[in-house]
């Protein structure tokens, strides 16, 4: 697939200088960008990649115009990485209308679909899904080989399940979604009762409601409510291998890292991110604008935004950075007290 400047301007915005006929083949990085290549530029501190770069056309933020037209064509726009990120998504929409026009069936043949099931316009199923009774597919979507919709689940408009993803019954997912293989949606969140020695299963009755444009990584599992719902919010972000637990509630364009966990009952506020490998335990609340640092333990609840860091407990970045410098010192600390030991 190729476009020109042109057409990507035309469909993105920005201001173009040169060939507006010039053809772009590939998106790539500066590094390994050749003539057929489009990249970017979004800070000043790269710019001395610009001479160097075999790129076939730059988009670069007004401060770096003068340098990316003194080597050839350019796209001028306010903010690069967003207007790259943008046409990333505009690229693979083509491809992705490119391939749909030369595909097979939209329902391939071994799906088993229930009767009672509704399917939108546009929607396409994979080799081997399984459609169950009451489920709602909405226009658009797109259901991956080997993926299971149980009962009386709902899938939003445009929204992509990828190959071998669950979606428990009565779970629902908005519109204009993406789902990674492997996902696992409404299994049974974590709770028994203890008695006599023996766990006693709780029957986990709620279900899971995901809002619009959710992202959620490959592998990751988000478990159903023990009565009421587990609810991610409008924009949810999740990397890879993310655990959910049971009546978690994730606030608005809040992003977690991979390997990251929320036990159960939790409720992480709006715009808050979780780095990797961090641990957020039961029945505590994040404020809004949390930040939690990489493999940090989450304690206690945080009713104050800002960067959090550590496990020994967690607490404020600057307080936990003073705190582990002082910790680095422990051992020479250590060895000073002996000594003075030794002469007394």
């Amino acid at each position: 697939m190729s476009a020109t400047l042109a057409e990507i301007c035309a469909a993105l915005g920005g201001v173009l200088h040169g060939e507006p006929g010039l053809s772009m083949a590939r998106l790539a990085s500066l590094e390994s960008a050749d003539a057929d290549s489009l990249s970017f530029v979004a800070q000043a501190r790269y710019a001395s990649q610009i001479a160097s770069t075999g790129a076939g056309a730059l988009i670069v933020p007004p401060a770096l115009l003068e340098q990316a037209c003194a080597r050839g064509a350019c796209i001028e726009t306010p903010d690069a990485y967003l207007y790259f990120a943008r046409l990333t998504q505009w690229w693979k929409a083509r491809r992705e209308a490119a391939e749909r026009a030369d595909a097979g069936p939209a329902i391939h043949p071994s799906a088993l679909i229930h009767p009672t099931a509704q399917l939108g316009v546009g929607v396409t199923v994979g080799a081997f899904a399984v459609i169950e009774a009451g489920v709602v597919v909405e226009q658009g979507a797109r259901i991956g080989a080997h993926c299971v919709l149980e009962r009386r689940a709902h899938v939003g408009a445009r929204t992509r399940l990828s190959p071998r993803v669950t979606l428990g019954h009565d779970c629902r997912i908005g519109a204009d979604g993406i789902v990674h293989g492997g996902v696992v949606i409404g299994a049974d969140g974590f709770g028994f009762a203890l008695h006599q020695g023996e766990w006693i299963k709780i029957e986990q009755l709620g279900a899971v409601r995901i809002g619009d444009r959710v992202e959620i990584g490959a592998n990751s599992c988000i478990d159903r409510g023990a009565l009421e719902d587990t609810v991610l919010e409008d924009g949810v972000k999740l990397d890879n291998l993310i655990q959910i637990g049971h009546n978690v509630q994730v606030g608005r364009n809040t992003a977690m890292a991979g390997c990251a966990g929320v036990a159960g009952s939790a409720r992480i506020g709006a715009n808050c991110t979780v780095g990797g490998g961090a641990v957020v335990l039961g029945h505590l609340t994040l404020a809004d604008g949390v930040h939690i640092s990489a493999a940090s333990v989450v304690m206690r609840s945080i009713h104050q935004p800002g960067q959090y860091s550590g496990v020994f407990p967690i607490d404020d970045n600057r307080s936990w950075e003073k705190n582990a410098a002082t910790l680095r010192q422990l051992h020479s600390l250590r060895d000073r007290i002996k000594a003075l030991e030794k002469t007394s």
